[in-house]
């Protein structure tokens, strides 16, 4: 069990992380995937599976506000209300860790709660901000970039919590690993 004091060095550590990939979200498509949301999904899937709900749901709320700031995209300027929207996504995977992710008596637990946390994020986003608030939304300068926002706040969101969930994964592993050994 960690101490509070613990559970914040964690979080703040894992938001350090968040921030700094949010650098290299100028890249690319790729870097946006493998790198930035990838990383940002695998921070919130540790913080939660470590530290508990509350410091996953802070992390899922702070990073969408941090990217607004360090590397705004064009939805996110012309369609500020994606911003709470990314922040709910987020949170579906938080909740998803937490509510199936520690149970005892299976290794597939973990496995099952970040597949299932991916998808739920990704279907939430694509309805909510692909469906439903993009075309409605978004300036008529911009619509012609709409079917490539919703595949990035679809297609792109699953892709990127899965590759973030194998991170999360990976590094949980390790972790647990060292735990054993000392």
């Amino acid at each position: 069990m960690l101490s509070k004091t613990q559970k914040l060095t964690y979080s703040a550590m894992l938001l350090a992380i968040c921030l700094i990939s949010m650098v290299f979200k100028g890249g690319g498509a790729l870097m946006i995937v493998f790198l930035t949301g990838a990383i940002v999904n695998a921070c919130i899937i540790i913080d939660t599976y470590l530290c508990g709900i509350v410091y996953g749901i802070i992390l899922s709320i702070i990073t969408p506000v941090a990217a607004k700031f360090i590397s705004p995209s064009p939805v996110q300027t012309a369609v500020p209300v994606v911003i709470p929207c990314i922040m709910i996504g987020n949170a579906i995977l938080a909740i998803c860790i937490a509510a199936m992710g520690k149970r005892s008596g299976s290794k597939m637990f973990l496995p099952v709660s970040m597949i299932t946390g991916s998808i739920a994020k990704a279907l939430f986003m694509g309805i909510v901000i692909a469906l439903i608030i993009l075309p409605s939304m978004l300036p008529a300068e911009l619509i012609g970039k709409l079917s490539s926002f919703q595949f990035t706040f679809s297609f792109i969101q699953l892709f990127s919590a899965l590759v973030g969930s194998l991170y999360a994964y990976s590094i949980l592993k390790l972790v647990n690993f060292f735990q054993r050994t000392s």
